[in-house]
């Protein structure tokens, strides 16, 4: 079964939370959302899902590594560079690190990101590619 993360370029959107904490409060059903990530500008966007940290990714899925060392190694970089970006992903929520003795283990829930990219900007004004 896919397990899907949704990304959109956005302001993170806290409409109904409070009242859907409320009713989990009081023990009524409520349906689970969609697991998405809002980032608030193209420009993060870029810098958070760039080729280097997509390759982390792919390699945490496709590999389970058992700590970042390990990482690093599969993707034949610098442990202390691939630290750097691990603790990026980890800080947008993209990746979870669980606690392997001494080590750290990258752990990701998902196996495929859709995107919503909006080529117009929220204004209604077209968005200036840099060619």
């Amino acid at each position: 079964m896919t397990r899907t993360l949704h990304v959109q370029i956005k302001s993170a959107d806290r409409s109904g939370l409070e009242e859907r904490l409320e009713a989990i409060d009081a023990g009524d059903d409520v349906e689970p959302s969609e697991p998405t990530l809002s980032i608030e500008d193209l420009e993060t966007f870029g810098r958070v899902f760039r080729s280097t940290n997509l390759e982390l990714l792919e390699a945490i899925v496709e590999h389970e590594p058992e700590s970042i060392r390990e990482l690093a190694r599969l993707v034949d970089r610098n442990p202390p560079e691939v630290l750097d970006n691990v603790n990026e992903l980890a800080d947008y929520g993209l990746i979870e690190l669980e606690e392997n003795g001494s080590a750290k283990r990258p752990v990701v829930w998902y196996d495929e990101i859709d995107a919503d990219l909006p080529l117009t900007s929220a204004s209604g004004r077209e968005r200036k590619a840099n060619a």
